[in-house]
């Protein structure tokens, strides 16, 4: 699941089985490091844009959805060094920036609401010893963790939002495929799967669709996507510079 692509141990947010759990800010950001795009909101694109391309990926178009590419190797973030610290002035997707928290779907037929907040066990800044505590003693939530379920619900406001702006996409049909293939040093990086919107039938809408896009922030949106696609260049240029670094680095020995 997409919702949980980083969380090594999630399980539901319990008042009894974590009243004594504590959360401490880990300086590092190493669990996304093996992550080459993660999901992005619509609402993220005129940030995201500055610094990462943003594509729509999936096997279809009806199951395509908006991402931050981060990286053109499987397995690798660029935007993360060796101590996992992320470049800076360079913009956090907020699936990122949630952990170790996240809502997820309950399944159905369950009682309650709709999601509920998840977090990951295995997230190192968590003790029952140091940081900030999830519950206070009469079992309430502390504002610390009232703000991250907050950003949570905010989050999850944002992504449906993203759905009705996709549902747009493909109900008029905006977006083609684009193969992208990058050369370096004789050898090639082949990306498929990904989506952009085709700027000739989005300019052909019809008078109605568009003042609906006006009103409804569509347009923004788009045009940060295909703003942000110049970005490509700049992350294949990061990949040189980390391939230059790892072939100067001195070989490992037992």
């Amino acid at each position: 699941m997409a919702e949980v692509l980083f969380y090594e141990r999630p399980v539901p947010l319990n008042r009894t089985q974590h009243k004594d759990l504590r959360i401490k800010p880990i300086p590092n950001l190493k669990f996304a490091g093996a992550v080459h795009s993660v999901p992005l909101t619509g609402v993220e694109f005129p940030a995201a844009a500055r610094d990462l391309p943003i594509l729509f990926g999936g096997l279809t178009v009806e199951d395509a959805g908006p991402m931050a590419l981060l990286g053109l190797r499987e397995n690798e973030n660029l935007f993360i060094d060796a101590n996992g610290t992320w470049e800076a002035n360079a913009y956090i997707p907020a699936f990122i920036r949630r952990y170790p928290f996240v809502l997820a779907e309950k399944p159905a037929g369950t009682e309650g609401d709709d999601f509920t907040v998840f977090l990951d066990e295995a997230y190192e800044g968590f003790s029952t010893a140091e940081g900030e505590a999830l519950f206070k003693d009469d079992g309430s939530e502390t504002e610390m963790l009232n703000n991250a379920v907050r950003f949570l619900g905010e989050f999850q406001q944002h992504v449906s939002r993203t759905h009705w702006f996709m549902e747009q996409l493909r109900k008029h049909n905006l977006l083609e495929p684009r193969n992208i293939r990058l050369e370096k040093d004789g050898k090639s990086i082949n990306l498929n799967g990904l989506f952009v919107v085709n700027e000739e039938r989005l300019r052909a809408l019809d008078e109605k669709t568009t003042h609906e896009f006006l009103r409804e922030g569509v347009f923004g949106w788009i045009y940060a996507h295909l703003l942000s696609l110049s970005n490509i260049d700049r992350v294949s240029q990061r990949l040189s510079q980390r391939e230059q670094a790892e072939a100067g680095a001195p070989a490992l020995t037992n």
